[in-house]
Parts: C-alpha cells; structure tokens; sequence
C-alpha cells in the first residue's frame, strides 16, 4: 500500500499533472526515489527489486558507477553544442562498430526511440526507387507516439483516421494466431501472407519490423517466420528496416535480436539499452544508404538534443561496460535459469495462458480461462499491484506482465524475483 509521504506528494503533483501515465504508473501509485543496482527505493524507504528495468532502459541496474562517473565528468566540461563534433563522438562511434553486424557501419544520433523511427521513414523515402511509394508493418507492432510511427500500423487518435500509407502484415502471434492456424501445421500462413502482401510486391520500398513484438506482448516468432520474409524482401529489394528500440543492445542474448532470426536488416532503430536511462537513441544502416545524397542532405540527421555529450558519455559508459563485462553472454545465461522458472508457472495457474521469451525479456499473458482465453486484464493488474506491495517491480500492459531484469543481475536476486513472482500469482489467482 502506499504509504504518507508518497501519498501527499501524489496528491500534490495531480493537481497540475496531465493524466494518461502509463497504467504501471497509474496503477502503482509509488514515488520512486532512489535506484542502486536492481533495487529501487520509494519515498517511504521500501525497496524493490526492479524487474522492468526502468522501462527496459537499465541494462546495467540504476545508478551505475562508471555510467554515473562519466555523466558527472561530462556534465563539468560541455552539455549542448548542437550536432557539432565532440571528443567522444569518434569513440562511440567505434565502439557501435564493434558491436554492429559489419554492414551496418553508418550512423546518425538521436533522442528518443520515436524519433530514431522517424529518421528511418525518412530515409527511406529518400532513397526509394520511383514508384515504390508504400511501405510494410505487422499488426500489433509499436514504433512511438509520433505521427508517421503510429501511422506505420495505423493507429488512430481521436475520432479520425490519419492512417498512412502503409500495408499491414501478420505477425507469428502464434498463442492468439488471427488466422486461427495452429503451429506447426499452419506451415507458417502468415508469413507468406506477409511475402504476398508486402515482401512480393513492387510497390513497397521497406518493412518497418520489430524482430519481437514487445509493447503487444513479448511475441517471439517461431523458426522460419523472419527467414522466410527476409528472404523474399531481400529477393525483391524491399529493405529491411528492424526497430530494436526495445530489443537492441543485448536484451535477448546479442546484441540485436535480428541476429537470432536470420535477418540481416539494412536499417535499424535502436534506444531503450543504450544509455542507461539518459535520453539517446541510434539509426545504423548501410552506408550506400545513409550517404545517399538525396538522404544525406543539410540538417537530414541533426536534432537539437540529438547526439549531446551527455548522451554519448552515457551511452559510451554503458556499452563499454556491456563490452567488457561480456554481460551479453551472461544475458544468455540467466535467460535459460528465467525460462526454466517461468515456464513452469503455467502448469500451476490455470488464468496464467502464455508464458514467452528470449533472453532477458518476458512475457506473461494473463486469462480468464483456458479455453476462451479471453484476455484478464484485471488479474494482470491485481497480480502487478500485489507484486509490487512484495517488492517486485514488473511492467503491466493490459492484459501482459513483461519482465526484464538489468544484465547486471546476480543468480540469486533473479531467483528471489521469480520467487516473489510466484507469491503474487499464489495471492491473486489460488
């Protein structure tokens, strides 16, 4: 329950603060007021074990000593200098070399996740050959709150539609297939309707993709789902745009989750893993693209936070750690002791309908029952609330739990996570 002194402070801020939070926020009703490692601390003392990660942003825990060191010497010497060269900016930029598949050796600074998206419509407008003036989403994919991310998977707001000029696909939602297909006999339907639709045809310039569905759910793809589409947009000549906001950075066991799918993307939006927390995002794409020059024009990758000292101080601390820590690797490591535990729940709870992911990231479906699987976003939330009040912090979404716990993780806080897990379930659905 919360307690006084977040009360009050609550209580305080409503009286000036727009509503829509997200429904973790509004539900959780906690002040958070201080972050070490995969602990948070509210403003009355309580510790959490922080199994969102932020908002999947801190893959080295909060509070990072070599993150904090190098914001805090950063922050002595320069802020903002518009897109202007920087002493770091070459070493960053190495660094993302590195750890980027060979082709993917160009790369613009950005803020936000949304607006990294953006910057890749551009480019690809920019660089599509005539007539090829639409391009390929999958239904239920996320890609920002901006104008042209939502009108990718045409996604309205208020009472009209502004949708763009995009094609949507199917994703492999195998536990909810809206083709009403079971896996494998199906023989993957959806994707070669996605081939028929989007991949095969001469009109689309690209599909803007995320290799694992995240805000609909941890939807991981089954075998031969991405090979089969990235095969026929490669043979087509429809570039392969993946927007790993979510995923990149080693969340799932490499670095980008494309890697896991047989998918070599031209172009690709990444945020959330970069900087622990600090504002920063990266386009990275081929470099015939990124200096084409109707792409590559005055202005074309500048932002006026875009590519700030802090940000390159934060992203550089973090993926250096990331580096040589080689926590990628330890990624994969916890990821098989996690799916062991969570892959067991469902055989214990009958409202718990699907347990799916790859790595450091998770997803629970909640049900009212197993043969209608009629969506439960009430034991969703009663199950995050009650988890929260036993000091686990996880990320709710209607009906889904998602859980993504820092890199940083020792074996034990991961297991005394689940375990709290467990007792939230016990509380909520025996």
């Amino acid at each position: 329950m919360t307690a006084r002194h977040q009360r009050e402070r609550l209580e305080r801020e409503a009286r000036h603060l727009a509503p829509g939070a997200s429904e973790e926020a509004a539900v959780g009703h906690r002040v958070f007021a201080e972050g070490r490692g995969p602990v948070l601390t509210d403003l009355d003392g309580n510790q959490y074990l922080d199994f969102a990660a932020g908002t999947l942003t801190q893959s080295l825990g909060h509070g990072h000593p070599e993150v904090v060191a190098a914001l805090t010497e950063q922050a002595r010497r320069l802020w903002n200098v518009h897109d202007s060269a920087t002493p770091d900016r070459a070493a960053l930029l190495e660094l993302l070399a590195g750890l980027l598949p060979e082709r993917l050796d160009t790369y613009a600074l950005f803020s936000t996740g949304a607006e990294v998206v953006e910057a890749a419509l551009r480019v690809v407008q920019a660089t599509a050959a005539p007539g090829r003036n639409r391009i390929g989403a999958l239904r239920g994919g996320f890609h920002g709150k901006t104008a042209g991310a939502r009108m990718l998977v045409h996604w309205d707001v208020g009472h009209q539609s502004f949708a763009g000029n995009s094609i949507l696909g199917y994703s492999a939602y195998c536990y909810r297939c809206p083709l009403e297909l079971t896996y494998p006999s199906c023989g993957l339907r959806c994707a070669s309707l996605v081939r028929k639709h989007i991949a095969d045809k001469p009109n689309v310039s690209a599909l803007v993709f995320e290799p694992v569905l995240g805000a609909a759910g941890v939807v991981v793809p089954p075998p031969g789902y991405w090979e089969q589409i990235a095969e026929a947009c490669r043979s087509n000549g429809v570039l392969l745009v993946a927007d790993e906001v979510l995923t990149g950075g080693g969340r799932t066991g490499t670095f980008l989750a494309s890697e896991q799918f047989g998918v070599e993307p031209d172009l690709v939006a990444l945020s959330k893993g970069l900087a622990s927390g600090f504002p920063f995002a990266v386009l990275a794409g081929r470099a015939d693209l990124m200096h084409h020059p109707a792409a590559s024009g005055a202005g074309a990758y500048a932002s006026t936070y875009a590519g700030n000292p802090l940000g390159i101080a934060a992203a550089r601390a973090t993926l250096e750690v990331v580096r040589r820590d080689r926590l990628i690797e330890r990624v994969r490591v916890l990821g098989e002791l996690l799916h062991e535990r969570l892959h067991a729940l469902p055989a214990r709870f009958e409202n718990l309908g699907d347990v799916r992911g790859l790595g450091l990231l998770y997803g629970l479906e909640f049900v009212t029952d197993r043969s209608s699987r009629t969506p439960a976003p009430h034991l969703a939330r009663a199950v995050y609330t009650t988890a929260l009040d036993l000091g686990l912090r996880v990320a709710l979404g209607g009906h889904i739990l998602r859980l993504a716990p820092p890199f940083t993780i020792d074996e034990p806080l991961l297991d005394e996570g689940v375990g709290l897990l467990e007792q939230a379930l016990e509380r909520v659905l025996s």
